[in-house]
């Protein structure tokens, strides 16, 4: 199935608000950002930051809108947070959305093999790990009703954009800062507690690590990867993203690595969490090297969507 949208061509968009999931009384909801036009159009699933408990839907509405207006549609799902769940709710949450998608795709205007997950650093290290475990029965736990019983979350591409893709690496590299004492960057002071509150414990995070699972020789699936990280990053440690490139690659998978100065600069949020601003205003989204990202980014959803 071909995205056949030109590259440099703009399209209108419609934005909506839906309801995808219920639990009890509780309602979430789905941000849709619809090209209007002639699809089928390559769709993207987008998952929001916040150290797995801060955040929401709307934060990266100006990506959101970028990816939209050049004939990508875009689900921005909310899903729970701590102290609702804690791991593995949100991932139960977003492996029912892109099934939902799917089920959805026909009159959203896209195809259910045309989907890939977008997310940005917790957000990232949820669209990587279900990436590699679209199936597993903990994440796929919410059924879809009637016929769409065999509909599974597995996507044709994983886009990360400063993942945590080691969450019990950079938990202990986090500590590991502050007993060393101060000065230590003030987001050390952020993430551990963060941490705390949706893992629990260190078992888990070493358990729900793409990094861990493929140190394990976990049978995991391998979707194409779109991986960008800022050169200036200090929250997402380096050596991180190079085990994980090496062992992923040692696996048989693709990864495409976009590691540049400036390369943030394409995800500084719309409307972020107080806690999560800092250092967001050093962030131009419009620049050349946000739109070189965002370009990238494009090319490898429709390649991998086709």
């Amino acid at each position: 199935m071909a995205a056949t949208a030109p590259k440099s061509f703009e399209y209108d968009i419609d934005v909506e608000d839906v309801e995808y999931l219920r639990h009890g009384d509780t309602l979430l909801l789905a941000r849709l950002f619809k090209p209007r036009g002639q699809g089928p159009f390559p769709a993207i699933v987008e998952l929001h930051g916040g150290a797995w408990c801060l955040g929401n839907r709307l934060q990266d509405t100006a990506i959101n809108e970028q990816l939209a207006r050049n004939g990508i549609l875009v689900a921005a799902p909310d899903f729970r947070l701590p102290p609702v769940a804690s791991y593995p709710g949100s991932l139960a949450d977003i492996n029912y959305g892109i099934r939902w998608l799917k089920t959805q795709a026909t009159t959203l205007g896209t195809h259910p093999e045309m989907v890939c997950t977008f997310g940005i650093s917790s957000g990232g290290h949820q669209a990587m790990l279900l990436g590699m475990r679209p199936r597993d029965s903990r994440y796929s736990a919410i059924p879809l009703s009637g016929d769409a019983s065999r509909v599974d979350a597995s996507v044709r591409g994983v886009i990360m954009g400063a993942p945590v893709i080691d969450p019990i690496g950079r938990y202990r590299y986090a500590k590991q800062l502050k007993e060393a004492g101060k000065p230590y960057p003030e987001f050390v002071d952020l993430v551990l507690p963060l941490h705390d509150k949706y893992w629990k414990t260190e078992d888990a995070m070493a358990e729900g690590s793409p990094v861990q699972a493929l140190e394990r020789g976990e049978t995991v699936a391998l979707p194409p990867v779109l991986y960008i990280q800022d050169t200036r990053d200090i929250v997402h440690p380096r050596p991180q993203l190079e085990r994980f490139v090496d062992l992923y690659r040692k696996a048989g998978g693709q990864v495409e690595l976009e590691l540049s100065e400036g390369a943030g600069d394409a995800f500084a949020p719309r409307n972020p969490h107080p806690a999560l601003g800092r250092g967001d205003e050093q962030r131009d989204p419009s620049s050349p090297a946000a739109s070189r990202v965002v370009e990238k980014m494009i090319s490898f959803i429709r390649t991998h969507t086709r």
